[in-house]
Formats: structure tokens, sequence, C-alpha cells
């Protein structure tokens, strides 16, 4: 006869005044989107004791959770562009395309974009951070830093099983809010007198992608129609990998804000965008997206909220300028694309031959000593960042991040060797390898 399974349970009660659970680390990533992940994995390899924070239950920010879906920035201009940014970003890419349909790169007609299939990188990302040994704390909101002579000392964590504290030589803020520093009470920049608008991105499957219309034509449908559907943005994109009959569409612009009860209902907001913009496809282009249906709506995508105060603050000047800075740390030549109006965006394209590049002074806290931001939070105007705080160059950032940290050691961030930490970037702001062989490209323009 079998055993009986155990109905057997024990009564439990907190206990007053619980301590949270102290964990230590040479280096502690907030921030779990693409430059986090890359700045955990990096400071891994640099044989540091790395942990993972982030707010969301799962790995991978907006790349992942939100369906961002491609890496823009990652090669230079022009229909075939040589690559930016190296090191981690070889190793997703390399996962990716062993992977069937996991990526796809849309070459030209003035810039090369990777789409991506998220579930496949998402796998990348877990599995990375597991075999590279950094410990992840998720679910995890800040809730108070402790700051000693101008170092954030330990930083304490609230997640649904109970407290967390992380005590770390240097941090890395990847919260793409600057989260980090301002809740350690580091100045930091907001917009003075504009917004910028995130976007809904909704995942739709069962397309014809035999029938699928031009962008253009996309768009100025929407331009035309919008106002009978409801539709906010009056423009839209499609990503789509060949043959899978799936499409990230790209075509709201929501705000988001950073108080806690108007960003929840912004949330709201956006998909009530997403599913009024794929009524509107369905109707007016029948033939491509008519048997459509939603596979998954993202988590809301956020573009610009709050960066920190650097000791640089890089200006839409210097993007044009194509100004090659003394601690340049990485580049990219991704369009000015500032989205400050709800029904569209300021899109300015670069030459064929430009790069512009990002100082480490724009990673660095101005008044923090063991601070580093990666991604969409370092210092910069709002068109500069507009450019810089895609994915390719993010990864860039991450990187470096962890390099001036491993350098800085114990010590401050504003006085490692600087020659080193360009011989270690060196890849990152001077290497120029095409990923496409001659025969390729020769292939590919004649196609």
């Amino acid at each position: 006869m079998a055993a009986s399974p155990s109905t057997e349970t024990i009564i439990v009660r907190r206990p007053a005044n619980s301590p949270a659970r102290r964990l230590t680390a040479d280096i502690c990533v907030v921030g779990a989107g693409i430059a986090g992940i890359t700045a955990a994995l990096q400071a891994a390899k640099l044989g540091r004791k790395v942990i993972l924070v982030d707010s969301q239950p799962s790995l991978g920010g907006q790349a992942v959770n939100s369906i961002i879906a491609t890496f823009c920035g990652l090669f230079s201009n022009g229909t075939h562009g040589y690559q930016f940014t190296y090191g981690v970003a070889d190793d997703l890419l390399s996962y990716l395309e062993a992977h069937e349909q996991a990526v796809h790169y849309r070459n030209g007609p003035r810039t090369t974009v990777v789409y991506y299939d998220e579930v496949t990188l998402g796998r990348w990302v877990e599995t990375s951070i597991l075999e590279a040994g950094v410990t992840p704390i998720l679910g995890a909101t800040i809730m108070d830093a402790r700051v000693e002579n101008d170092r954030i000392a330990s930083v304490d964590f609230m997640t649904r099983y109970g407290a967390v504290t992380v005590e770390a030589d240097g941090f890395i803020d990847a919260s793409g809010d600057a989260a980090l520093l301002w809740q350690a009470g580091f100045p930091c920049r907001e917009p003075a007198n504009h917004r910028v608008f995130g976007t809904q991105m909704v995942v739709l499957e069962h397309i014809d992608e035999t029938r699928q219309p031009p962008r253009e034509e996309i768009s100025a449908r929407m331009k035309k129609k919008g106002e009978k559907y409801g539709l906010v943005r009056r423009e839209g994109l499609g990503f789509t990998i060949p043959g899978r009959g799936i499409a990230a569409m790209n075509m709201t612009h929501v705000e988001t804000p950073l108080d806690p009860v108007e960003a929840s209902a912004k949330a709201l907001e956006g998909k009530e965008q997403a599913s009024r913009a794929v009524e509107f496809l369905k109707k007016e282009f029948p033939e491509c997206y008519g048997k459509a249906r939603v596979r998954s709506f993202g988590l809301p995508g956020i573009r610009q909220t709050r960066w920190i105060v650097g000791r640089h603050h890089l200006t839409v000047d210097e993007i044009k300028a194509q100004t090659k800075f003394d601690d340049a740390i990485g580049r990219t030549a991704w369009p000015i694309e500032l989205h400050d109006h709800g029904d569209g965006h300021h899109w300015i394209v670069f030459d064929e031959d430009h790069a512009h590049y990002i100082p480490l002074g724009s990673l660095v806290s101005r008044d923090c000593h063991n601070v580093v931001a990666a991604g969409r939070c370092i210092d910069a105007d709002s068109a500069a960042l507009s450019s810089v705080r895609v994915m390719g160059p993010c990864m860039a950032m991450g990187m470096a991040a962890a390099h001036a940290l491993d350098l800085a050691g114990s010590g401050s961030v504003h006085q490692i060797d600087m020659e080193q930490m360009r011989q270690r970037v060196a890849e990152n702001v001077e290497k120029q390898h095409y990923r496409w062989s001659e025969t390729q490209l020769a292939q590919a323009v004649t196609s």
C-alpha cells in the first residue's frame, strides 16, 4: 500500500524586528537589463564576486520583458556597417546565431539593426548569469542606501520573501532611472520642459509575412486614420524575423512618470493603446494582419526618466561633432531619436562614416566615489541621451562600468589608472570588424 502524503503543518509567525539577510560582494549591480547583465558578466570575468539585483522577478530588463526586439546602435551606419561593441556582445550574438530563427540582421538602407527572439535572449541571460557564478536577487526594491564619506557602503532591499542588505566595494547603477544614486541622495537630472514618451510593445502571431505593407504605408495610414481608431502615436513599425509569422509592433507612445500611482495608470493605458493599434492593423491591412492575434504584451518600455549628474554632461553638439574623448569607453552612430511629442518623434540620421563617443565621465557620478552608471541613466542632455541609450552602446557602458570598478578596488573611480582603462576598452572604441564577408555583402546587395 502506498504511503499517504503527509498533511502535517507548523504554525509560524514573523519574529518582531527580524534582521535582514546580509550579503557582501566586490561589485553590486542594480538593474538586470542589457547594461546591468553585461556589467555583471564582465565583472565576473574579471574575477570579482558579483551580486545582481533587479526589481522584476526575472532577468533581462526591458530587453527581455518589454520585448524591445531590436539591438540598435551595435553597428555603424550604411547597408552593412562594422561592429561597434565586442566582448560580451560577441557572446550574445554567437548564442543567438546558434539557435534557429532567433536573430535576423536587417541591413540598411542607413542603419543595421539586429532583430532577436526575446525568449532565446532570456535564456542566454539566465544561463550566462548562472554559469558566471553571479548571485541574482530578483523582485527587490531599494528601501535605503547607507552613505559614508561620499561612498555607498550598503543598500537595503525588500523582496516579497524578506529584506536583504548588500555591502559592496563598488556599485553599478544600471537601473535606468538612476534609482540607486537617487535613493542615496546624490544629485540627478530630469527633463525640465518636456516629456519623453515610452512604448508599449505587442507581439502578434499568425501574420502573413508575404503581404506585409511597407513601413511608410503603415505610418501614412496612421496619420490619415489614426483619429478614427483613437491612436495617440501616428507612426508605427514592426520587427519580423523571416519565417516565423510573428511581428513585434512598436506603435504606441505612453507617458512614463516616476510617480508610483501615475506610473501604474499609464502602464494600463499603454496596453489599451496597443490594443487599438492591433485593431487598426487588422482592419486596415487585413491581407497581412487579418488573422493575427496578440501573443504577448511586454512590460512598459521606458526611454528616459531620470539620470545622474556626472563628471561630464554629454551634449548633442559633441555627438554631432564626433568628439572623441580622452576617456572614451564606447561608441555608436545611432540617430538622434527623441520621442518628446505624442504623435511622433525626432529622427536625425548621421552619415555612413559617422561615429560618436561616450566618455567615462558621463558614467561616473560627480559626487560619489564608488558608483558607476550604465545604460539610459548616464549624464547627457535629452537629445544626446536619445542616441546613446540604445542597447549596443549600453553593452559597452556595462563593460566599462565593470572595468572602472575593478580598477578602483576599494578606492575612488575618480582616481583610476586611465591608461589601463583605455587598454581595456580599446576594442569598443577602435576595432572595426565586419560581421559579413565580402561574398555575403555582394550577395546581399544583388538580392
